[in-house]
């Protein structure tokens, strides 16, 4: 079985950001935390209108930084701000499917396609930091190219020390269960992604030949989650975690933002609860942060405290 320092919480846009990461090490305080994809051209731009641009990751603990892009230099730059910024590792994004990412920037599971020019990235990104660097990607481009092996050969010549294999093609998407294949003999340690969700998935990623697992979609609604894989417990009143990942929120986007943005994590931890659907119709016509915790105090039935 994987200890907590080899169940990492994989990097979700939209999702793992700060406020979320701090939830995710209460639970989890030794678990390495990846962070949303980060733009080498935003990073670099130090563009003002996304926060993320701007995190320390001093006192995150094991917090490795994910970047995306297609230049060499660039993503060299970006790697070498975020090293300065306190990030444990840093991750190129080499599987993202989404097609502003994949096919119109050229990056994420585009470099699938182009060896050479992931070659050329990671390269850069490993001379550029005096950190680790991992990639995370997928089987391949489609059912016709799953050249994963191909792809992991070139970032173990290129020095990037594990990488993350996620077990489905780009062509998929996220439809159908995940395939994790055989790993033994990677030149490089690899850590199993997708569908990892119970103590059986740990077992059956290590009877593989993974040397970890990464949990994405799992933990939306379910930060606990890598705490409890390795031994923590269920908190006893969610309310009182999402009335916190709440606070978080407001702290760091402002209660303007961070209220509209919250909806979709109050919907997710609510998922499968009772009366959860007529939950989710009142939260989403909130836009007053007092009213929303009131809300999430009735539905979970947790005291709240102003």
């Amino acid at each position: 079985m994987f200890t907590n320092n080899q169940i990492f919480a994989a990097p979700l846009a939209g999702v793992t950001d700060r406020p979320f990461r701090r939830i995710l090490r209460e639970f989890a305080p030794e678990a390495p935390l990846v962070t949303e994809m980060i733009s080498c051209h935003s990073l670099v731009g130090q563009h003002k209108n996304c926060l993320r641009n701007f995190d320390r990751y001093g006192a995150e603990g094991s917090v490795g930084a994910q970047i995306f892009g297609a230049d060499p230099d660039l993503m060299a730059t970006a790697a070498k701000m975020l090293a300065d910024s306190g990030a444990r590792w840093i991750d190129i994004n080499m599987g993202c499917p989404v097609p502003k990412v994949a096919t119109r920037a050229g990056a994420g599971a585009f470099l699938m396609r182009d060896h050479k020019l992931a070659g050329d990235i990671m390269r850069a990104v490993v001379r550029a930091v005096d950190i680790p660097v991992s990639i995370k990607t997928r089987l391949g481009w489609d059912d016709a190219h799953r050249d994963w092996r191909e792809l992991i050969q070139i970032a173990a010549d290129s020095g990037v020390r594990f990488a993350a294999l996620h077990g489905r093609t780009r062509a998929q998407l996220y439809v159908g269960p995940a395939v994790h294949p055989d790993v033994h003999g990677c030149s490089i340690p690899i850590i199993a992604n997708g569908d990892i969700k119970t103590a059986d998935d740990l077992v059956r990623a290590g009877e593989l030949g993974y040397c970890g697992v990464m949990i994405g979609r799992a933990l939306m609604g379910r930060p606990w989650l890598i705490g409890t894989l390795s031994g923590g417990v269920v908190p006893n009143n969610v309310g009182d975690v999402v009335l916190r990942h709440l606070e978080y929120a407001v702290e760091y986007y402002g209660a303007s933002v961070a209220v509209p943005m919250f909806r979709k994590h109050a919907a997710w931890y609510s998922a499968g609860m009772p009366n959860s659907a007529e939950f989710r119709i009142r939260v989403n016509s909130i836009t007053d942060v007092a009213e929303l915790k009131a809300e999430i105090c009735k539905f979970w039935g947790c005291e709240l405290n102003i």
